[in-house]
């Protein structure tokens, strides 16, 4: 017998449902939505099932959907008979995996919640195994795909506390929910105690965002950016947060050795403003949407692309993780620097990424204020020596992390059809 929670979240949903294309225009009016695809997030499929078993993937966003390519790439090299689709939430998620996506996977924007939104989605699609990645726990569809039969997986499962605090008021749903996966994969040991205090059963631990390799690189166009770059050191302020940019900004040229910074905003949209903001405060600023080059005057070069981090990481000599300079943000992932041998620089807000910081160690500096991110800016552009051993020492801690895909293909190769 299902629990009251869940009947009355069915209840409240399906409540929902006729005001839920409203909603979503009003969301694509802001840029939140893609407007030429709306029917999807109503459950409508805008592209044909492949025949055949169907592994359905899902991750909310840009972040994790990164993170499910390279199971998406063994899916399709060792199970090519089974065809995959992969469904997120955001728009720069979409064009992202309209680019990475191999042959023979399929994108689609993941419905809403609402009974017959996801009713339709499952008809079509009908998945044999549905893998979800981080923390999104959407009760019809999951269970909708349990009672059609599919496998349920959840990996590299991450719930903040405050996550877990809501999921406890409503027990039964939580119980119901967690106890319809076969398999369970928490990133990291504070998720698993938390995730088995709602009543999981956790059958392990995987992080899929420490699996990869070196993000891709358009060699000829680095060639031309150094090139252009001249012989100035190159600092890379990566996945930078509203805030943060004035911060960093003010940090490189308080250093007095005039690098060059790059600056990669974490939601390219923000990159018009941000120049504007900068040259307000006669900084020259180059904007790379608006095809403006960079040229040995240019003080910030503004990255404001999606795909491009590798190329920007193997540019800069040293990284500067945005994310980590104001709360409640949590930080990003340093490993994609780490690979590439980059020195990382930190701030001390970095709760999504604990374990992976707290191993930095001797690859990364933690600067609690801008005075000490001013001093390690310094000391990184002054010395090519430390420069070397501190990205060094960061490759290093990533490629002690190589073994999770294998350890995650052999817990889920027997959910495959």
């Amino acid at each position: 017998m299902a629990p009251l929670s869940l009947t009355l979240y069915r209840a409240a949903t399906g409540l929902l449902t006729p005001f839920t294309p409203g909603i979503l225009r009003g969301r694509a009016r802001k840029g939140k939505e893609d407007p030429t695809r709306l029917r999807e997030r109503l459950g409508y499929p805008s592209a044909p099932r492949p025949d055949g078993p169907l592994a359905w993937l899902h991750g909310a966003s840009v972040g994790e959907t990164v993170s499910l390519l390279p199971v998406v790439e063994r899916l399709r090299r060792e199970r090519p008979d089974i065809a995959v689709l992969v469904t997120s939430g955001t728009t720069t998620s979409a064009d992202l995996l309209a680019r990475r996506l191999p042959a023979g996977a399929v994108h689609q924007y993941l419905p809403v919640d609402t009974p017959a939104a996801s009713r339709r989605f499952l008809d079509h699609w009908r998945p044999d195994l549905a893998m979800f990645v981080e923390s999104e726990l959407w009760p019809n569809l999951l269970l909708g795909a349990r009672a059609r039969g599919a496998k349920l997986a959840l990996v590299s499962a991450r719930m903040t506390e405050d996550s877990a605090r809501g999921w406890t008021r409503f027990p039964g749903l939580a119980r119901t929910v967690l106890s319809a996966f076969d398999l369970i994969l928490p990133q990291d040991v504070r998720t698993g105690i938390r995730l088995k205090d709602l009543g999981a059963l956790v059958d392990g631990y995987a992080n899929l965002k420490l699996v990869g390799e070196a993000l891709p690189a358009d060699k000829a166009e680095l060639t031309r950016l150094r090139a252009a770059a001249g012989d100035r050191l190159i600092v890379t302020a990566a996945s930078t947060h509203p805030g943060e940019d004035p911060l960093i900004a003010a940090a490189v040229e308080a250093t007095g050795r005039y690098p060059l910074l790059v600056i990669v905003p974490r939601h390219p949209a923000r990159g018009p403003k941000l120049a504007t903001d900068l040259r307000a405060q006669n900084r020259i600023i180059a904007l790379r949407s608006a095809g403006e080059p960079l040229t040995a005057e240019t003080d910030i070069y503004i990255a404001d692309t999606l795909g491009e981090l590798g190329l920007f990481f193997r540019l800069g000599d040293i990284a500067v993780m945005g994310g980590s300079f104001l709360p409640d943000i949590g930080g990003h992932n340093p490993l994609e620097a780490a690979r590439l041998g980059r020195p990382v620089v930190f701030g001390d807000h970095y709760a999504n990424w604990i374990d992976i910081y707290g191993a930095m160690g001797a690859g990364g500096v933690r600067c609690e204020d801008e005075d000490q991110l001013i001093g390690a800016l310094n000391r990184l552009l002054a010395d090519p020596d430390a420069r070397l051993r501190m990205g060094l020492a960061a490759k290093q801690v990533a490629e002690q992390e190589s073994g999770v895909l294998d350890r995650l293909w052999a817990q889920l190769e027997p959910l495959l059809p």
